[in-house]
């Protein structure tokens, strides 16, 4: 949840005429009101120098569908993520793995930078973390910079172009039905991140350098929409906003901002969440000290997650509950089925005092499919892992 943000040159009025300077060719810079929820959304408005609407041509649609090889299953998996292949192009890069009707998450290995055409995603919030690489990602909102650690949250409509810094690059990505938000129980009723909120909004990071482009051509924009890419040509650069303000754009925020809750004994995983929807909460797992109780065990309890499925991204560090996990690894325990530390995992954690584990926690609501490309990765015999020796 954004706070109010501007950037480059608006009206004094909303909804009023806006006109160019002299220099420019006079007229009027065009307003567009960018939100959703119909209109009591988070909004913004922007002043562009073309009209946002001019379509030159609609090309053939294709579908991107995800396959799905299983559909109603109680197998736990562990997923080898970085035996996703990289690919040259930003699109072909991403792999979805789990889906179900409210989002889809999924891994990128992206070589190079998207810079030949234009992409929106029209049905779903974006949510990206970056494992490997840096770079910016370029809207019409502003460039936003990134590095390994950072989340980067992409409002749906948003038109964008990312540069990646070199080729090693590699993405866990979210695509939500829902809005992104911070949690609610972190702000007040302004909408304030609160004090015992575990970040705040000067972690943010926020649209800056607005790019503003007058030029005319044929401007590819793929466009996602139901499953289906739309490659769509326009007669004007998408980026050709001059200023905007409000409170729906782009941002990001990095793992590393996040400041854990700890307690004299295990806290329950909701003290580390950090983004929610309708249909699905996302933790970060950090670097912390450990429970302080004289008898405490740090290791989490044994927890039978009937209402949720749970996903788990293993990006750095020794995770503490779980035995042969390393980074770029996905673990999916589904509802209906408990699910707990390894065998060992809940002893050794006796006396230890911190913790360096890094990870991203997806819950979901709704029972999660697994995908043909997810199969492809699975090393099929996590399930059997709490076995005793």
């Amino acid at each position: 949840m954004p706070i109010y943000h501007q950037l480059g040159n608006i009206p004094a009025k909303r909804h009023t005429q806006f006109r160019k300077p002299e220099a420019a060719g006079a007229g009027l810079y065009y307003e567009e009101v960018f939100g959703t929820i119909g209109f009591e959304g988070m909004s913004s408005l922007l002043y562009h120098v073309a009209r946002p609407t001019q379509v030159k041509s609609l090309l053939s649609p294709y579908d991107v569908t995800p396959k799905i090889a299983s559909g109603n299953s109680l197998m736990m998996r562990k997923l080898i993520g970085f035996n996703i292949l990289p690919e040259s192009d930003y699109l072909d890069s991403r792999v979805p793995l789990l889906v179900n009707r409210d989002l889809t998450i999924g891994l990128a290995a992206p070589r190079h930078s998207l810079t030949r055409y234009f992409y929106k995603n029209a049905d779903a919030d974006e949510l990206l973390f970056v494992h490997r690489g840096s770079g910016r990602l370029r809207t019409s909102f502003g460039s936003i910079p990134f590095q390994y650690g950072d989340y980067v949250v992409i409002p749906r409509g948003v038109i964008y172009q990312i540069d990646f810094d070199t080729e090693d690059n590699r993405l866990f990505y979210l695509e939500s039905h829902s809005p992104i938000y911070t949690p609610r129980r972190y702000r007040n009723h302004f909408g304030q991140l609160m004090e015992q909120s575990p970040f705040c909004e000067r972690d943010y990071i926020l649209p800056r350098n607005l790019e503003t482009h007058d030029e005319k051509g044929d401007f590819l924009v793929k466009i996602k929409k139901q499953n289906t890419m739309h490659p769509v040509i326009y007669a004007t650069h998408p980026f050709d906003v001059v200023g905007w303000d409000g409170y729906n754009y782009p941002w990001a925020f990095s793992i590393h901002n996040f400041e854990p809750i700890t307690g004299r004994v295990h806290q329950p995983p909701p003290v580390h969440q950090t983004f929610q929807t309708d249909a699905f909460v996302v933790c970060s797992f950090c670097p912390r000290m450990y429970d302080y109780h004289p008898l405490a065990i740090p290791a989490p309890y044994n927890h039978s997650n009937i209402d949720s499925d749970e996903v788990l991204y293993y990006v750095d560090g020794d995770f503490m509950s779980r035995n042969d996990i390393a980074q770029g690894h996905i673990t999916l325990h589904p509802g209906g089925i408990p699910h707990g530390p390894h065998p060992g995992a809940y002893e050794r954690s006796i006396g230890k005092k911190e913790t360096q584990e890094l990870a991203v926690m997806v819950d979901t609501f709704r029972p999660l499919m697994v995908t043909e490309a997810a199969m492809g990765i699975d090393d099929g015999k996590y399930y059997q892992s709490w076995l005793e020796p």
